[in-house]
């Protein structure tokens, strides 16, 4: 029930995106991947599904590069949760026992499922815009490696 490292590139991806998209431009791949420290190759493959999902959009050339829509904003984490990982991993158990359920609880059980039930909702309310209207100044920061 962890999210994966393809997840976060994705999440680090489209915010920064979105805050280059402030100043009225374009991100190309291999600014992305230098500013954010991800693998140019792995970070390629994500941002491919991001833009065949139709969370960013992506255009080719010397003035291409990735961009977003007023409706990438409205998009709720869950949906990057889908992209990346699928909610399966929801649904497992978190000590990967095959037979962990209500009728055969593993140990852990009852008390992952609290944090599970919590996790989905949290991650199906909130929006990319939830995360970039955080009023710190250091967000820029803590996404990648613009000091």
């Amino acid at each position: 029930m962890f999210l994966s490292k393809s997840f976060g590139y994705a999440l680090r991806g489209v915010l920064y995106v979105a805050l280059v998209a402030q100043e009225g431009r374009k991100v190309q791949l291999d600014e992305m991947a230098r500013k954010l420290s991800v693998p140019r190759h792995f970070l390629a493959k994500i941002m491919k599904m991001m833009v065949k999902e139709g969370v960013l959009h992506s255009t080719k050339g010397p003035y291409g590069g990735f961009s977003l829509d007023e409706s990438t904003l409205r998009t709720k984490l869950i949906t990057l949760v889908k992209i990346t990982d699928g909610v399966e991993q929801f649904n497992t158990c978190v000590l990967s026992l095959r037979k962990c359920n209500s009728q055969s609880p593993c140990p852990l059980h009852y008390q992952m499922l609290k944090l599970r039930d919590d996790m989905l909702a949290e991650f199906s309310a909130r929006t990319l815009n939830d995360l970039l209207d955080q009023k710190n100044p250091d967000f820029i920061k803590s996404i990648s490696t613009i000091s």
